[in-house]
């Protein structure tokens, strides 16, 4: 494997971390506030309760 592989590997591993620390935020965020969350599955747009979410 090339360096620049690695490289690129490291680099995605650490982009996919800061995304669920940054989710983990929100969530908690949108918990204390008791909100919801907009989502989008499958092209259909859902509202889903914080609360309903567990980490």
């Amino acid at each position: 494997m090339k360096k620049t592989e690695i490289d690129i590997q490291n680099f995605r591993e650490l982009i996919r971390k800061g995304l669920d620390l940054t989710f983990k935020k929100l969530l908690t965020q949108k918990k204390a506030q008791n909100g919801f969350l907009i989502l989008s599955e499958k092209g259909e747009i859902k509202k889903v309760s914080a609360a309903e979410i567990n980490n």
